[in-house]
């Protein structure tokens, strides 16, 4: 006979699963199917879907594969379904235009590739990988039109993406449709308790829930994560922008890249990025709050995590360690002078360097940063709009061009 499977308490798996979401539909199903679990001993089944579009993956694609995990580290079970079918017709959400289905050899060759990066996050072993064309692949002529009878055209064309393009006369093809109904279909195969995806995703989500009532099963639960901003802290993280930071990048150029992201967008990055528990991450940020932990030293922190994620725990120490020892090089802090500024709202930084004497004029510190030439505490600056914290004391070592050093002390 089998053991009954222990969980968690139901709280605590609540404030773990819905750590960082942006939104639950809906928290009191949740909640019941965790109190059902925890009764029966029966796992929810959480899946994610994902097409496999392009072969890399970078940290912003890793916010709703992370929620995964959590369900997966609560006991429950972790479906990663691989949209293989699905990525050939294109999700429309966000496209302005029709765009090209893939081929079959490229879906495959980059399915290939996502599982081999996945599983530096999600338990190999605890996993179920699915592909959606074990089910799309085989429905018959009559199947997908009782799919369609479904769902009204109508409620279809309120979709935003749908509704712009019908207002510029921009064209929709039918297969672009039938997009939100396949994957819902996929949600009724699995018969999932909780499905996982983007904001931007909500739309499919919900023609999710209401497909799987359709087909007499109970709706699932939805958890909708954040879009991460990128290393701009503007945009979202994308490789079109250059902001971005690729999950199989160096240790050494993650860890550079993470230190470069402002004070206040680190605790983001906390909760989307980390599995520290939100009371923990409430804690860093007061310590910093109150000046009894540097943002820098905070940042580090939050940087070795992540590349420990990706490359082990003994990479993100080496990372860390060598970044200390480049800063601690290159900050002299017998021989950099001070300038002192009282606290209050942030200041620009192309501002500061002019005001301080560091460029010449604003296009120049533009330019500086522009080529690479500036660094706040040995993290180089690559958005000329960055701007320093000045909301609580301590110091940060400025660099621009080589030689130039400036401690400047917040007061």
């Amino acid at each position: 006979m089998t053991a009954k499977r222990e969980f968690p308490p139901v709280e605590e798996q609540i404030a773990y699963l819905t750590k960082g979401a942006a939104e639950t539909i809906r928290p009191e199903e949740l909640r019941e199917r965790l109190e059902q679990s925890a009764k029966t001993g029966k796992p929810l089944r959480a899946y994610l879907g994902v097409d496999p579009t392009a072969p890399d993956l970078h940290l912003g694609h890793t916010v709703v594969l992370r929620k995964l995990k959590h369900f997966q580290d609560m006991g429950h079970t972790a479906i990663f379904l691989i949209g293989d079918f699905s990525a050939m017709i294109g999700d429309p959400t966000g496209q302005s235009e029709t765009r090209p289905p893939l081929t079959r050899e490229q879906v495959d060759a980059n399915a290939k590739t996502y599982l081999e990066q996945v599983y530096k996050i999600l338990a190999r072993e605890k996993t179920e990988v699915r592909y959606n064309s074990e089910w799309l692949g085989k429905m018959t002529a009559e199947q997908i039109v009782r799919l369609c009878s479904h769902y009204r055209l109508a409620r279809m064309l309120e979709r935003e993406d749908f509704h712009t393009r019908l207002e510029k006369n921009l064209p929709i093809s039918v297969h672009e449709l039938l997009y939100p109904l396949l994957t819902a279909y996929d949600a009724v195969k699995l018969e999932s308790d909780v499905e996982l995806g983007a904001t931007e995703q909500k739309f499919n989500l919900l023609v999710h829930r209401e497909i799987q009532r359709e087909y007499g099963l109970r709706a699932q639960v939805i958890l909708t994560m954040p879009i991460l901003v990128g290393l701009d802290g503007q945009r979202k993280m994308s490789k079109s922008y250059g902001n971005y930071v690729g999950i199989s990048e160096p240790p050494r150029d993650m860890f550079g890249k993470l230190m470069s992201i402002s004070d206040e967008l680190m605790w983001s990055y906390w909760d989307l990025l980390t599995d520290l528990p939100p009371d923990g991450v409430a804690k860093l940020r007061n310590e910093v709050a109150a000046g009894r932990l540097h943002p820098m030293d905070a940042k580090m922190r939050l940087a070795t995590a992540i590349v420990s994620t990706f490359h082990g725990h003994a990479a993100g120490e080496e990372a860390a360690a060598e970044f200390q020892r480049v800063f601690r090089e290159r900050q002299t802090p017998e021989e950099a002078p001070e300038w002192r500024i009282p606290r209050g709202e942030p200041r620009r930084l192309v501002a500061l360097l002019v005001e301080a004497g560091m460029a010449p004029s604003r296009s120049e510190a533009e330019r500086l940063i522009k080529q690479g030439g500036v660094e706040l505490d040995g993290a180089r600056v690559a958005d000329i709009r960055q701007e320093i914290d000045c909301s609580h004391p301590g110091a940060i070592l400025l660099r621009a061009g080589k030689k130039k050093f400036l401690r400047v002390v917040i007061e």
